[in-house]
């Protein structure tokens, strides 16, 4: 398995949104089909943001918006927000790569 860079940026994120930040992925393997998105609030990981899966056109650039998810939203203060980026071959059954990033929201 292939170890993916993920990076991504807070900035022009609202609190609350359904509208996840742009990804940067770095490293996809050749015959990855389609990226599974996960985040995980890591002050309260029980809660569920879920996540998307969308297929891989080539392009390591994946635009704000690309699949539904519930946004960080925390009660007061800051929280540290985990996205796991999974590359999926063709019919979903086999990981070929993974990766994660974490930053706290809001951003400082």
């Amino acid at each position: 398995m292939v170890a993916l860079d993920v990076s991504f940026d807070w900035h022009g994120t609202s609190a609350c949104s359904t509208k996840p930040p742009a990804f940067v992925i770095s490293n996809i393997p050749a015959d990855t089909a389609s990226l599974r998105f996960k985040m995980v609030d890591l002050d309260v990981p029980t809660y569920n943001h879920g996540g998307g899966t969308i297929d891989y056109s080539g392009s390591n650039k994946i635009p704000a918006g690309a699949f539904s998810y519930k946004g960080p939203c925390p009660p007061s203060g800051s929280h540290d927000y985990r996205f796991t980026v999974t590359a999926l071959n063709a019919d979903g059954s086999m990981i070929l790569g993974k990766g994660e990033e974490t930053q706290a929201f809001p951003p400082k």
